[in-house]
């Protein structure tokens, strides 16, 4: 790997794509590529397209629309979207009958325990309708149904998007635990994992020191165009992660959505970056696979690392990035455990019919209905933590739980790579560097 150098420039790339001459892949076909051990044509690619989709809490959206005419209302005191309370403001907005505000995407139904804001979002870019109440400075309460259509602004912000790959969990305590990175409560004794991360396609995977991801960086959020606004918080040297911002009006469903987890709904993102190969460090960055790359293990009571794995344990050629649904092998049992535990709610049981369907557009193939069903209706092999520990010894630990969906994210990053190549996304050189 250290002979491999590269000497391209930003513009150098850019001209190559404007004459259809630019090599673009997406990490996926880096990888096979590394796999083939043909190493000798990654010097030729120009632009690699990465992407991750997972529970990303730290997402927001900024709203701005009438609800009643000038002078309706003096300004408005609390408000709630389908029930979800919003931050009022910053802009009071005296006597306008325009309501500012901000919806956190961790933010839980009053009405609804399994609805938060994750799925209010992907509820308006479905484009429903939703329930808008508003209690006035007077005490007065208005009603209103919109929706995305009827929102001159509609924005959405990660305040920190696309960690540098994740961490895995475990529980090694002697008690259950309800969690957010679990659906169900998390087993004692170490006897089951959940992890999050895309692996060799996560965007800062392939650009870790930040070479070509800057502030001003086009990307893609949800498969609208938005932009990098500078590193998130949390954000440092060895696990940096972005914040960025894009146009709810233009995003895709299928993208987002909410994920109920034990302590209640998160919210999911999927961010595409483009990664121009500039230098010798992202050429070697982009040839590293998932069992190269570090997966550590913590310990979900203590968030303290007790272990270490590699993204080949739950990435690898043995592991599926799909879960297969087989409606022939429901058996029609009396309560649908997969129905109760599926963080989508992508899994309805016919109590008539004793029969269950699955809305694959809902579908984030986190595995969890794989070890709920008896009866394998549902398929996926899911993979094990190979977990080292300080004394050395190894623990294969079963993956019951994925919080990141690469077969998604692996579907954005091919649409940002044609967008690339038939002129639709023009990338640009970062307005200046972070980090």
């Amino acid at each position: 790997m250290a002979s491999m150098v590269s000497s391209k420039e930003f513009s150098e790339i850019l001209e190559r794509i404007e004459r259809g001459e630019a090599v673009v892949l997406t990490a996926e076909e880096v990888s096979r590529l590394v796999e083939d051990e043909d190493r000798s044509s990654l010097d030729e690619v120009d632009v690699v397209t990465t992407a991750t989709r997972a529970v990303m809490s730290g997402t927001y959206a900024l709203l701005s629309f009438p609800v009643a005419g000038p002078g309706s209302f003096l300004r408005a005191k609390n408000v709630w979207l389908n029930g979800i309370s919003a931050q009022v403001g910053p802009c009071p907005n005296e006597k306008l009958g325009v309501l500012d505000m901000v919806i956190f995407g961790t933010a839980h139904s009053r009405d609804r325990p399994d609805y938060g804001g994750g799925h209010l979002f992907r509820d308006l870019v479905e484009g429903k309708t939703i329930q808008v109440e508003v209690q006035t400075d007077e005490g007065g309460l208005l009603q209103a149904e919109v929706g995305l259509e009827d929102m001159p602004q509609a924005q959405m912000f990660g305040s920190r998007h696309a960690f540098k790959n994740y961490s895995a969990f475990v529980n090694p305590g002697s008690r259950p635990v309800r969690t957010i990175f679990h659906a169900r409560g998390f087993e004692p004794h170490c006897q089951v994992a959940t992890f999050s991360g895309c692996g060799q396609i996560n965007p800062l995977k392939n650009d870790p020191l930040l070479e070509t991801i800057g502030i001003g960086t086009r990307i893609l959020l949800n498969g609208a165009e938005g932009y990098v606004l500078g590193t998130g918080t949390r954000s440092s040297r060895d696990r940096p992660n972005l914040s960025g911002f894009a146009d709810m009006h233009h995003m895709t469903a299928e993208y987002m959505g909410g994920f109920v987890t034990g302590l209640g709904p998160e919210c999911i993102c999927s961010l595409a970056v483009p990664v121009p190969v500039i230098s010798s460090t992202i050429l070697e960055e982009i040839a590293r696979r998932d069992r190269e790359i570090a997966l550590p293990v913590n310990d979900i009571n203590t968030r303290t690392v007790i272990g270490q794995a590699n993204y080949g344990d739950v990435w690898g050629e043995d592991v599926d990035l799909e879960v297969e649904f087989d409606p022939e092998w429901c058996r029609g049992c009396r309560r649908c455990l997969v129905e109760r535990a599926c963080p989508m709610r992508a899994v309805r049981y016919d109590q008539e019919a004793r029969v269950a369907t699955r809305d694959g557009s809902l579908c984030f193939h986190c595995g969890l209905c794989v070890t709920e069903c008896p009866n394998s209706a549902f398929r996926c092999r899911l993979g094990a933590l190979q977990m080292k520990t300080s004394s050395g010894s190894v623990r294969s630990v079963p993956v019951v739980l994925r919080q990141s969906d690469r077969l998604r994210a692996g579907k954005l990053s091919e649409e940002l790579k044609r967008r690339i190549l038939d002129g639709s996304f023009r990338m640009a050189p970062p307005i200046e560097r972070i980090g």
